[in-house]
């Protein structure tokens, strides 16, 4: 396995730990974003300073960079307070949908026809990802605000991962996350201001979840998934984060004592026969 693929693995094991901190329902998802994205920017900003990471060749960058930064801020946002008003297993569904914008996208705007691979992948993963949510989950979906709040994480999210894409050709990691986080920090500072929500007085507990969701969930997991967006296909990365799911329930079981049912285990089978589908490459004989 080759160091972006087990950089991508342990980013999304990382990440996995989100859900299961969002269901305790310590803080309001509003607040629980900020704080993510503030205390994994206070620890990484002094040190980009110190390596002298911030430099820009051409400012001109800062836009975009910008631009995914209240991205991904904004999939925060909506993604927790999608869960907290809906049932976690519905909000994790219509959020995976990302794959398959991020293919989209890529053939409508970046003249990226993804591989047939990535299509069957994505199939044979859906599939998987409607059989361990449960099919009652999908009969049961309800067009509320939660509904578009999850589909619109999706797109969010889709949409950062193709601008990030982009930007990581150009700019090294530590560079566009340390710029990325400070306009995502900035930006949901206003959002919370504007909703008055509460920055102070949450129980120990909760400020222990804040500090794991900055460091694990944000700081450490998005450094690795951007080096493996650097050197992999944008489509491969967005299909392979559905298995956050399945690290989600496993974490869930260990950590708040849920189980996992035979038809979850079959699920996250054909999850990961879908994601291993997108890494299939054919081999060329060998001429003689």
């Amino acid at each position: 396995m080759t160091r972006p693929r087990i950089a991508l693995f342990l980013g999304i094991l990382c990440i996995s730990i989100f859900p299961v901190i969002v269901r305790m329902n310590l803080t309001s998802g509003l607040i629980s974003a900020f704080y993510r994205m503030a205390i994994a920017t206070a620890i990484l900003l002094p040190f980009a300073l110190y390596k002298n990471k911030l430099k820009l060749e051409n400012f001109k960058m800062l836009l975009p960079i910008m631009v995914c930064g209240v991205l991904f801020a904004s999939d925060i946002a909506v993604w927790n307070i999608s869960i907290q008003n809906s049932s976690a297993t519905q909000a994790t569904l219509l959020t995976n949908l990302s794959p398959i914008w991020v293919g989209v996208f890529s053939f409508i705007f970046l003249s990226y026809r993804p591989r047939k691979s990535f299509w069957l992948g994505t199939l044979i993963a859906l599939i998987g990802m409607t059989v361990f949510v449960g099919i009652d989950v999908i009969l049961e979906l309800k067009l509320d605000v939660a509904f578009f709040l999850g589909i619109l994480s999706g797109l969010l999210y889709a949409l950062y991962i193709l601008v990030s894409k982009r930007l990581l050709e150009q700019l090294e990691v530590i560079t566009f996350i340390t710029y990325s986080m400070i306009f995502s920090t900035i930006f949901l500072f206003i959002i919370n201001v504007v909703f008055e929500e509460q920055f102070f007085g949450f129980s120990n507990k909760a400020w222990i979840s804040l500090i794991t969701q900055g460091v694990v969930c944000q700081l450490i997991a998005w450094l690795l998934i951007s080096y493996a967006t650097q050197n992999m296909r944008a489509t491969r990365v967005s299909l392979s984060l559905l298995s956050q799911a399945i690290f989600a329930t496993i974490l869930a079981a260990v950590f708040v004592n849920e189980k996992i049912t035979v038809v979850q285990m079959v699920g996250s089978i054909i999850i990961l026969a879908g994601i291993a589908t997108t890494f299939y490459e054919k081999t060329k004989p060998a001429i003689k």
